[in-house]
């Protein structure tokens, strides 16, 4: 029995090879896209549609009741605008939080990071929707309070008051954006909603508490507590100008409370496994 040995056929005596296929590379996926749909996801869910819609409801409900109950001969746009606030500086921050642990409790991580493997862009995403759902929310709920400003006013006969300068309002803005950007960094830092929730809560609640006990018997504490605690500087944008060195304090709080956890929470995600 003989065996066949088949050889490659040549040409000018060399060995024919052939040329390896290449595998076409798709485009990225545009980052406008991966915005829009971070941003379709925010409102999806029946809770994120009416955690979307709790910013109206409660900026109405709290005008409302402030025409309802306050002296009416002393409304001005800051009474309207402290009513509208509040609500505002819990709400938001919750949406912070979910915009990154949704992707955890609801399980869609896994599937949203093989469809975009840079974790870093979806991150990224999040955070611009975050910071301008933020933004067109304060306008929205001041736009409410400045309707009950006028609705006051034609009430009483008196004439509208507006004593919020265009700085006040920027302060505002950024004050509650600095809220927002602290829940989103424990939302990051955490991955979990109830977690990140309390965290934020005990940072806003519990730790202005203990500054004030600290600062009742420690002078050292008293002196330098807006070196180390944001509530103490961040507070003040709602109803002050700041000076240049409390807008160098509020630097070094946000970057403690908020810069730190946020590069922190971004190494964590970009370094664990998606399960």
């Amino acid at each position: 029995m003989s065996t066949a040995t088949m050889t490659p056929s040549t040409t000018g005596g060399s060995a024919v090879t052939p040329r390896p296929r290449e595998r076409a590379v798709p485009d990225p996926i545009p980052f406008t896209r991966i915005l829009g749909v971070e941003l379709r996801k925010m409102f999806d869910t029946r809770s994120g549609f009416w955690l979307m819609a709790s910013i109206v409801i409660a900026s109405v409900i709290a005008t409302t009741l402030t025409i309802l109950l306050g002296d009416r001969d002393d409304l001005t746009f800051d009474s309207f605008a402290a009513s509208v606030g509040s609500p505002m500086s819990i709400v938001l921050p919750i949406i912070g939080v979910l915009a990154v642990t949704s992707e955890w409790s609801q399980r869609t991580a896994l599937t949203t990071f093989t469809l975009v493997p840079s974790r870093g862009r979806v991150i990224g995403a999040k955070l611009v929707n975050a910071l301008v759902i933020g933004a067109v929310s304060m306008v929205i709920a001041l736009g409410v309070g400045a309707a009950g400003n006028l609705v006051s006013a034609a009430i009483t006969g008196n004439d509208a008051v507006w004593d919020i300068p265009a700085w006040t309002f920027a302060q505002i803005v950024l004050a509650n954006e600095l809220g927002m950007l602290l829940g989103f960094a424990l939302g990051l830092l955490f991955r979990s909603s109830p977690a990140a929730i309390v965290g934020y809560f005990v940072v806003n609640l519990v730790l202005p508490g203990i500054s004030e006990a600290l600062s009742g018997s420690q002078k050292w504490w008293a002196d330098n507590a807006a070196w180390f605690d944001i509530n103490a500087t961040r507070f003040l944008l709602f109803d002050s100008k700041l000076t240049s060195e409390e807008w160098l304090q509020l630097g070094v709080t946000s970057s403690i409370w908020v810069l730190l956890p946020l590069v922190i929470g971004l190494g964590l995600v970009m370094r664990s496994e998606v399960k």
